[in-house]
């Protein structure tokens, strides 16, 4: 499987995303520019964490706009895994690749820890790896991650099953302690903690790595059958 991690000016946990497919993982990965044309080539879309263009106006606001992100809606369309962490998050929220908003941390602070997550649903391409209602642990780093939506769309969001991690504790205020959902379709991920800085065990946790391996997995077994 061949994953692109897509880098933005401002983007800081490029290379800890590109650590965890090629090292941890074993899976081809390449870096491409905010400016590409094509995804094509790539089976899977990472966008990872950071200040993309210096958070200016607001999280993921700027980035939405980037030649890249026509090709990554492409790619969610045509049913290819895209995971957003953190800034990543905040990028598929602006796109209206997933729905609901960003609002800074409940307590105004920025916030850098280790955190627990339940895993809500575990039948996505994400999750399949873990088992229902298992406790993660999974580090967070962010001043703007406390989602936000309305009642309409919390409502939908748990008919759909959407609601894939849970916090244990909502270090952010984030409605319904949400730190991660996907789209209707379930082949596009947001999240606010960083999976990819727990996939070794000499990182404090190796829990993120069944993520990866997850969607490695899916992608694997649906090549499989349409062959």
């Amino acid at each position: 499987m061949k994953f692109a991690v897509i880098v933005f000016p401002g983007s800081n946990c490029d290379l800890d995303m590109f650590h965890a497919i090629k090292d941890e993982l074993g899976e081809e990965v390449e870096y491409v520019r905010h400016d590409a044309d094509s995804l094509d080539e790539y089976d899977g879309i990472l966008l990872p964490g950071g200040f993309s263009y210096g958070d200016y106006l607001r999280t993921g606001a700027i980035a939405r706009f980037s030649n890249v992100m026509q090709e990554v809606v492409k790619a969610a369309e045509a049913g290819k895994p895209v995971l957003g962490v953190c800034n990543g998050f905040q990028i598929l929220l602006e796109s209206g690749l997933l729905p609901g908003a960003m609002r800074r941390n409940e307590s105004l602070q920025f916030i850098c820890r280790t955190v627990e997550l339940k895993v809500e649903n575990n039948k996505t391409m994400f999750t399949s790896e873990f088992n229902d209602d298992d406790v993660i642990r999974i580090p967070i780093a962010h001043g703007e991650g406390n989602y936000y939506c309305d009642d309409e769309t919390i409502q939908r969001l748990k008919a759909n099953n959407q609601i894939v991690f849970t916090y244990t504790d909502n270090p952010n205020g984030s409605v319904a302690n949400i730190a991660g959902i996907t789209n209707e379709k379930g082949n596009v991920l947001g999240m606010m903690p960083h999976p990819e800085r727990a996939v070794d065990s000499l990182l404090g946790s190796a829990d993120g790595l069944k993520l990866f391996q997850s969607i490695v997995k899916n992608w694997r077994e649906s090549h499989v059958v349409n062959a």
